[in-house]
């Protein structure tokens, strides 16, 4: 249900009822694009089915979900119908068209093709926490976060929401957590995988990948040390939760490890909704809890988090760090 996780937290003040955003959502439905049109957004029900509701709540979590349909037309395929178009004209009036002219005859030949282009569909889980003040996005890049956010704003009044940030930025415990001498030194419920991604911030930007490789050894050292910093770090949590946390404290390559999903005690055959549900959010919201305490918890508003390029956390400071 989550493959890529984002999390936002909620501001003060935001407590609608369940009536009240499904209200809110009615309206703003999808409907797919019409013959012309390049874009859609709106909200389906999360459980898939017809007419149901576009809210569901399952353990006091609400989930949402968004659709995106797009269509999309070769940008060679309609130069080259405006090309042709510019053709003719020069041909029947012996001038060629202005700058303007040739924008309004690319904006015609993009509409004459849409039509024929092929929409691709999308969808965004939305996790609404409102006991935690908690917001958790299925999205794997900022972009669409940004458009389901929008979405929101669009219809939810009164909701306001920021990215969370920790004490101690992903980066900086990341690089941490592979200069430890010792995995004994690795946060509590966390365990470093086998996967990461080091990159140089020198002009240079070079970078190495490690894949299916132990990472606490000199090799992996060697290249922190010489200035190689990890965008990316594969995770484990209470060997439930297997994710790559990256610098910007996405979660991507979510799973849940052998034997958790059996948990949920569902007939392969029956509806999984409710339980997929409960069972994610039941591990999610602890283990989000968990990443966040090893990156030294969230920051408090107006204070500056710790520099990836300084890791070890001088005297000064060391108590604001997490607890490695």
């Amino acid at each position: 249900m989550f493959k890529n996780v984002m999390v936002y937290r909620i501001g003060e003040g935001f407590a609608p009822t369940l009536a009240d955003v499904q209200s809110a959502l009615e309206p703003a439905q999808f409907v797919e694009c019409s013959a012309s049109q390049e874009k859609s957004v709106g909200w389906i029900p999360p459980r898939g089915e017809a007419h149901g509701p576009m809210v569901e709540t399952v353990g006091g979590q609400w989930i949402l979900k968004l659709m995106i349909e797009s269509k999309a037309v070769p940008g060679n395929v309609v130069r080259r119908k405006a090309d042709e178009r510019m053709a003719e004209i020069e041909a029947a009036t012996g001038r060629k068209p202005g700058k303007k002219e040739k924008r309004d005859i690319m904006d015609d030949a993009l509409m004459s093709l849409l039509p024929q282009a092929f929409a691709r569909q999308a969808t965004v889980i939305v996790w609404m926490d409102l006991e935690n003040r908690r917001l958790v996005l299925n999205a794997g890049s900022q972009g669409k976060a940004d458009e389901v956010m929008s979405a929101l704003m669009n219809v939810l009044a009164g909701l306001s929401v920021s990215l969370i940030q920790t004490v101690t930025s992903p980066q900086a415990a990341m690089t941490q957590w592979l200069l430890a001498p010792t995995e004994d030194e690795w946060p509590a419920d966390l365990t470093v995988e086998r996967e990461t991604v080091l990159k140089s911030t020198g002009e240079d930007a070079a970078s190495v990948r490690f894949t299916r490789h132990h990472l606490a050894n000199d090799d992996v050292r060697k290249h922190v040390m010489a200035g190689k910093l990890p965008t990316q770090l594969a995770l484990s949590w209470d060997g439930r939760v297997a994710f790559v946390l990256t610098e910007t404290l996405q979660l991507k390559k979510v799973q849940f490890l052998d034997g958790v999903m059996d948990e949920s005690g569902t007939d392969k055959n029956e509806d999984r909704f409710d339980a997929d549900v409960a069972l994610s959010t039941g591990l999610l919201a602890p283990m989000l809890d968990s990443l966040i305490a090893a990156l030294g918890g969230e920051m408090a508003l107006g204070k500056a988090e710790a520099s990836p390029l300084s890791p070890h956390p001088t005297p000064e400071t060391a108590d604001e760090g997490p607890p490695f």
